[in-house]
């Protein structure tokens, strides 16, 4: 078993290496003065088990062109089995056709890694589930709710009676309604709705809000307008604190600036992503690390056992 690390998020590569007490293999990824990707691992990988750690998150397309580079010379140095480890999985918000003339990004970004030399994929909170079956390689989809449940059982202790899960619109009932019933809490639901072009979304609340202590959850936060505005309706309606718990902070734009000026009181998101500096000295926005979560999957896949009995 060898890990290489790309150059997107080599902090977690690095955590995900000292969980499994191996040291990341050597390599150099960089580029030409053109910006050209260049990779040159200075290992042996005859025969081995290989593990590529790559988020193809900002900027997306460099970071995924560094994947495809990278695998492809894992392959073309004969090791045995190829995993592209991707914590983060851009361009999974194209997983349909949106309207008349539109592509499935993600199907065609899954014939690339494939393409590449990948024998299977890892990943964690695809935004879409069927984008699994995009892959002709066995991929697995691993779950950051444990990680965080575990993390809002400590935050409140003593509070749980008073525990609202609320998703943030229609789409992500199933993930919040999955981290109530693990928590043991109610659930709300927010039903967004634009009346007209140009005028504000209306926001309801399904579910009862009035002094609880409400945490939104989301697979991902990108411009963070739809959770501050859910915030805002929160806690409108009487909430006694609103918070949010979110797998992938993508954070682009003034995201922020925008959490930190909402009524929000934390906005929890994992290492999936490499904080920015502005991530990091914001006050209400903590990280989390899955290093341990896709360190113990890294070593079940590599000794042929059981992935899915990690959330048993």
């Amino acid at each position: 078993m060898k890990i290489i690390a790309c150059n997107s998020n080599r902090p977690l590569a690095e955590a995900i290496s000292a969980y499994v007490n191996l040291p990341l293999t050597k390599a150099s990824v960089r580029r030409f003065s053109d910006m050209e990707v260049f990779v040159e691992i200075e290992e042996n990988m005859r025969g081995e088990d290989i593990f590529v750690v790559q988020s193809t998150s900002y900027p997306a397309n460099d970071n995924l062109m560094e994947l495809l580079v990278t695998l492809d010379a894992a392959r073309r140095a004969s090791a045995r089995r190829i995993t592209a480890v991707i914590p983060y999985f851009g361009y999974a918000r194209q997983d349909r056709k949106s309207g008349p003339r539109t592509p499935i990004s993600a199907k065609l970004v899954a014939n690339l890694i494939t393409e590449a030399g990948a024998d299977r994929v890892l990943t964690m909170d695809l935004h879409a589930g069927q984008i699994q079956g995009f892959f002709d390689i066995p991929t697995d989809n691993l779950y950051a709710e444990p990680v965080l449940s575990e993390f809002i059982e400590e935050e409140m202790k003593g509070k749980t009676d008073d525990l609202v899960i609320v998703s943030p619109d229609v789409g992500g009932v199933v993930r919040a309604r999955s981290l109530a019933k693990r928590l043991n809490a109610d659930l709300a639901i927010i039903d967004k709705r634009r009346e007209r072009a140009g005028v504000s979304e209306v926001m309801n609340i399904i579910g009862e809000a009035e002094g609880r202590h409400c945490i939104l959850v989301d697979d991902i936060v990108d411009s963070a307008g739809t959770l501050c505005n859910a915030a805002v309706a929160i806690m409108e309606k009487g909430a006694k604190s609103v918070s949010a718990i979110v797998t992938h902070g993508v954070l682009s734009g003034g995201a922020v600036a925008r959490v930190t000026s909402s009524p929000l009181e934390k906005l929890i998101i994992t290492d999936s992503i490499q904080a920015t500096e502005a991530v990091r000295v914001a006050q209400n926005i903590h990280q989390l690390t899955v290093a341990p979560l896709i360190g113990e999957a890294m070593e079940r896949i590599s000794s042929e056992s059981s992935v899915s009995s990690l959330f048993d």
